[in-house]
């Protein structure tokens, strides 16, 4: 199964980390989803919106044995679920993501999450936790 990554994991050198292998990835688009500031932290969230979508990285063929720390680096705060995502070329695979769980969507910020300001503010901390 692929995942999409729309935030703190883009960050290759954070995936390895977190997963412990380097995958191959390709941007990819996921439609009907925004991706949120999460109140006080670095990393964002991803909730339905039908009128947005959110710009991110798929990570191919994520062996099974993976899956159970990525599980841990996203905590209780997302259920991973699977999604129709699309390459840039405009062709659809099925992959897994993190959506945020509905009692945690109180602290989520109305503003989007940029992840320049991540890349620059909260990589770092990001790097050292993982």
């Amino acid at each position: 199964m692929h995942l999409f990554a729309y935030g703190t994991l883009m960050c290759e050198d954070i995936m390895t980390n977190v997963s412990g292998r380097r995958l191959s990835c390709a941007a990819g688009i996921l439609r009907g989803y925004s991706r949120r500031s999460v109140r006080g932290e670095c990393y964002p969230a991803l909730i339905l919106d039908a009128d947005d979508h959110v710009d991110g990285l798929i990570y191919n063929d994520v062996p099974d044995s993976m899956w159970s720390a990525l599980d841990r680096f996203e905590g209780d705060m997302y259920a991973r679920q699977e999604v129709q995502v699309e390459r840039l070329d405009g062709t659809p695979l099925t992959a897994l993501t993190y959506v945020t769980r509905p009692e945690f969507l109180g602290r989520l910020e109305a503003s989007g999450w940029n992840y320049e300001d991540f890349l620059r503010d909260g990589k770092e901390r990001v790097l050292n936790e993982s």
